[in-house]
């Protein structure tokens, strides 16, 4: 029975099906968001309300022929894509949303579970910079630099921002830190600042508009996926709706006080703070445009990094006098 439940967390919920179904409806919930608020329509035409299109665009990418460049590093650029998706559904399965059970930790919730997230959300941008280097394209190779570039800018403020209410709720533990603040919501106005400063990093992480440098097609083609097509290229995307999920998901159970109750409420606790969260970085993609990769590492150290800062010295503060 312990087999079959693990088998069923890991293929159906809240493994690799659920994500699939949940990260294409979120990306369709994005395009529509843009897309709106620019009077524009986004998908209408694939299944109601255009519902069915990034599930579309998905087995369409799937269909079409694979090519892999002949100077290409033949073994890094065939693994990647998976390797990648297996990183990013593994760190989907410490959300708290089916074990917030605080008496029974288990093998996806533990003490020290937050930063294990962390450490996973920052191996994509990893791959994705070995994905352009094994290429060997121009573009490629220019757009994995921009990756690494900037991964050194908004890492730091996402790390100390994400931190902050941790330290404030005195666990690591991604469960008992949304309980926390669900018992006091009040505390949630203490990390409004840090939410600010995380939705910018996570922005930036997902490489989304103002900071879509690496992948900027009026520059490098599409950088860091240049050379890729096929299965390879729909596995990278399935990967980035993934991580959009995944990062939404950890900013609402650290900032916006986590999913309480059984598991059909604790579900739609999920879906309306992920969406609430893919809501705000919808707006600010569409209120901004790309900004050098130069202005990112000036934006994440002068600002974004002072700003965590003083965020995590709330959170010190706001312990001392609740002790």
């Amino acid at each position: 029975m312990a087999v079959l439940r693990n088998l069923l967390y890991l293929l159906v919920y809240p493994g690799i099906l659920f994500l699939f179904v949940y990260s294409t409806f979120c990306e369709w919930y994005d395009r529509k968001v843009f897309a709106r608020l620019q009077n524009r329509m986004g998908p209408t035409h694939t299944g109601k309300f255009g519902l069915l299109q990034p599930i579309a665009d998905f087995f369409k990418l799937m269909a079409k022929e694979d090519i892999v460049p002949e100077a290409a590093d033949k073994g890094l650029f065939n693994a990647l894509p998976a390797v990648g998706l297996a990183v990013v559904s593994t760190a989907a399965l410490l959300l708290p949303v089916w074990n917030f059970d605080l008496g029974q930790p288990g093998w996806t919730s533990f003490s020290g579970d937050i930063i294990v997230m962390l450490y996973l959300l920052s191996l994509p941008t990893l791959i994705l910079f070995l994905a352009a280097w094994s290429s060997t394209s121009l573009f490629s190779t220019i757009g994995g630099a921009r990756v690494l570039t900037m991964l050194f800018g908004y890492e730091v403020p996402l790390f100390l921002s994400v931190l902050s209410p941790a330290l404030l709720a005195d666990s690591w533990r991604l469960a008992e830190i949304a309980a926390f603040y669900q018992k006091r919501p009040i505390l949630l106005l203490a990390n409004v600042l840090g939410f600010l400063v995380a939705l910018v990093a996570v922005q930036a992480k997902l490489e989304r508009t103002p900071f879509d440098i690496p992948d900027a097609e009026t520059e490098i083609v599409g950088g860091t996926f240049t050379e890729y097509s096929g299965k390879k290229l729909a596995l990278f995307r399935l990967t980035f709706d993934i991580e959009t999920v995944v990062a939404s998901g950890l900013l609402a159970a650290v900032f916006l006080g986590g999913f309480p109750g059984g598991a059909i409420v604790g579900f739609l606790h999920f879906v309306v703070k992920t969406l609430f969260v893919i809501f705000l970085l919808s707006c600010i993609r569409a209120m901004s445009s790309r900004i050098r990769v130069d202005q990112v590492i000036a934006l994440s150290w002068k600002v974004l990094a002072p700003l965590a800062l003083v965020q995590l010295l709330v959170s010190i503060l706001l312990k001392g006098l609740l002790s």
